[in-house]
């Protein structure tokens, strides 16, 4: 099967479908391709703190910003820094006033779903690869064997993206640090200490290249990313379809931290691996037309400067918004748009970067706690 469509946006995250309801607004239709086979394919999981400045501004431009503030996780703000003896050295309550709330990510996926016209999202429709055809139109081929020409391609796949190559050789690279992802349900009930020392917001515990990094969720779960400063290859060591295998191998790099601490893991319902890459720092492409990138697939990054998802969405604000500004002029749309997104990238990929070192680079604590204790407080 082959179509056409004017617009085809590859990539269903927060930022493909924030692109796609901004053109919806604006009165530009475009059609969404995802590799999943439905919205209820897996769940999200994982909290977002959306910024003012970023994501809420994408939320606004959405005409979806009310909405967002009837999911926002009440108390979600609170934040607790802990060594690895479990005392507590900055405790932040939730006042309610801060620019950061924090939301579920599948809550803010649905509500950037139910938003769109039905017949928007193209479901289990997996990208294999992408070519120039000239003139600024792009064929798109999927694993089901069908394929689309388009006028305007945009690339908002992720970290592997199969539009990146368009215009771009660059490619994600390890950055040193693997997470073993956990998950603690019905914490109160079923893990009550646990859920006594994340509290009821975000929680980081740092020790010497190693830490956690810990939500509680909505549905009163933890969700807890065990961060190890390791060799590339080393979560292949681990048989994580064992979970008592997999938590043992992990515990093993968290030898001398508190049993409060080490219940994160030995506790956890879940595990799974994950390895965090990133493109390098200023990645950038020549104008080439019909085609552009958004999110991780423009300028993927590690989480510790907290903007993947907020610059997805703002990505997706701002090109649709240029597209609209620019009736005819794809160009035109293209240039203001990658003007902005440049240096912006640029400069939340260096903040990430030093973030990962400040966190991981063997003072962490140490380096958080001046941090925190050094911020003005709110007027």
């Amino acid at each position: 099967m082959h179509t056409h469509h004017p617009i085809a946006i590859i990539g269903g995250g927060l930022g493909g479908l924030t692109a796609a309801r901004v053109l919806h607004v604006n009165g530009v239709q475009a059609a969404l391709f995802e590799a999943e086979a439905s919205a209820e394919t897996r769940t999200q999981g994982g909290m977002l703190d959306i910024h003012e400045e970023s994501g809420q501004k994408a939320l606004r431009a959405a005409g979806l910003h009310e909405g967002f503030l009837k999911i926002v996780h009440e108390g979600g703000q609170e934040m607790r820094l802990v060594g690895p003896d479990a005392t507590v050295h900055v405790s932040e309550k939730d006042d309610g006033t801060g620019g950061r709330p924090e939301v579920d990510r599948g809550d803010l996926r649905d509500l950037l779903l139910n938003s769109l016209p039905d017949g928007t999202i193209h479901w289990g429709r997996k990208a294999t690869g992408a070519r120039a055809l000239g003139g600024g139109r792009h064929e798109v081929t999927f694993s089901d064997g069908s394929s689309l020409t388009t006028d305007l391609l945009i690339g908002a796949d992720g970290a592997w993206s199969r539009v990146r190559p368009l215009l771009s050789d660059a490619t994600p690279t390890y950055t040193g640090i693997s997470f073993a992802e956990t998950d603690l349900h019905d914490a109160d009930a079923r893990h009550p200490r646990s859920a006594a020392a994340i509290g009821g917001g975000f929680f980081i515990s740092l020790g010497r290249r190693s830490g956690f990094l810990a939500h509680r969720e909505t549905d009163g779960s933890l969700h807890v990313y065990a961060a190890l400063r390791t060799e590339e290859g080393w979560l292949d060591t681990i048989d994580f379809d064992d979970l008592a295998a997999a938590k043992a191998a992990v515990l093993a790099r968290f030898e001398g931290w508190h049993d409060d601490l080490r219940a994160l893991v030995a506790d956890a319902d879940t595990i799974t691996p994950r390895r965090i890459h990133a493109l390098p720092v200023g990645h950038s492409w020549e104008r080439i037309a019909g085609v552009t990138l958004l999110g991780d697939a423009a300028h993927l990054m590690s989480p510790f400067a907290g903007e993947g998802a907020n610059l997805a969405m703002l990505d997706g604000a701002e090109l649709a918004e240029a597209v609209a500004a620019h009736p005819g002029d794809t160009e035109g749309a293209l240039t203001a748009y990658e003007q902005a997104l440049f240096p912006r990238s640029e400069a939340s990929a260096a903040e990430s970067a030093a973030g990962l070192e400040t966190m991981f680079g063997g003072r962490g604590l140490e380096q958080m706690i001046e941090f925190f204790t050094s911020v003005p407080a709110a007027d």
